[in-house]
């Protein structure tokens, strides 16, 4: 983005009119559109329903209206995702960087943290190692390392280029100091703190392949694939994190991830299969989808 350039308030009018009609054509949500001019031009939930910010004579923004406009046909011509123009989204409480390299985080998974409190306390395991697995944007992590106050938060991509936006996010909120990032595959970079982790949380890849391409075209054109697919039943990653955690978590630890709607009842048998975890549990997100799974490591 360009330096900060002034726009009048009846340009950034005219502008909100037009999106506004595009977005009626195109079948875009029409808050996608306050919600830009709300991260982008700094404007206020009451100036936009008002339109007092009409008369304003200077109005500043980080790229000029025609750079903004250039965004806004890609998203109506090639579904774009708003986030990603905007270059954040919110999650929780934060306000999380997000760019092509990163799944934009979703409000569903802001339950794993709550799953992940509730398993901490009733299983004491509040302080220690934690694992976010497949960080992405860092979303899990941070917001373990915003509850967790006594843990240590060890958040691992494969990504390069995920794992610069997760630090961003980091050093943004006031976390740098502690979570740490390694670039890897899953565990492989934990070796050195084999066997200690209190807990392990993961929003793993879990589409099947060939359902990966009739997703909604702001995914399919827009999100990084590699975050998206699981294999051929969507549960090749699941399986490989079912296998390698009893070798990472603590006795007593816990096992957290999201999966995909109809996953459930497989991954309950893989996971009691296994011989390792004990009080397996399935849990529903707030769309009654059986979203999430909790085990726990067995004590020897």
């Amino acid at each position: 983005m360009m330096k900060q350039q002034p726009v009048t308030g009846m340009e950034i009018w005219e502008w909100r009119n037009q999106a506004i009609q595009d977005a009626i054509a195109h079948n875009i949500p029409l808050l996608e559109v306050d919600w830009l001019l709300q991260e982008i031009a700094g404007l206020d939930r009451l100036s936009l329903r008002l339109a007092s910010f009409k008369t304003w004579q200077q109005i500043k923004m980080p790229m000029s209206l025609a750079e903004l406009d250039q965004l806004w046909q890609r998203r109506l011509h090639e579904r774009l995702p708003v986030q990603y123009i905007a270059g954040v989204t919110p999650w929780r409480r934060f306000k999380l960087a997000v760019s092509s390299a990163v799944l934009i985080p979703r409000p569903e998974t802001e339950m794993l943290i709550d799953l992940a409190v509730a398993a901490a306390e009733s299983g004491g395991l509040q302080s220690g190692h934690w694992a976010d697995l497949g960080t992405g944007s860092g979303a899990i992590a941070l917001g373990l390392a915003e509850i967790l106050t006594n843990a240590t938060i060890h958040a691992v991509d494969v990504s390069a280029e995920a794992l610069a936006v997760a630090k961003t996010n980091a050093e943004n909120l006031g976390f740098g100091e502690r979570v740490k990032f390694y670039q890897g595959s899953w565990w492989k970079p934990l070796k050195s703190v084999k066997g200690q982790f209190s807990g392990m949380v993961s929003n793993p890849p879990y589409i099947p392949s060939d359902t990966v391409l009739t997703l909604q075209p702001e995914v399919v054109k827009h999100e990084p694939h590699l975050a998206l697919d699981g294999g051929v039943d969507g549960l090749d990653c699941i399986r490989h994190l079912i296998e390698a955690s009893p070798a990472y978590l603590c006795p007593g630890g816990v096992w957290l991830i999201e999966m995909m709607a109809g996953q459930a009842e497989t991954v309950r048998e893989l996971l009691a299969n296994n011989g390792n975890y004990c009080d397996i549990s399935i849990h529903a997100d707030l769309a009654g989808i059986e979203r999430f799974a909790v085990a726990y490591v067995k004590n020897v």
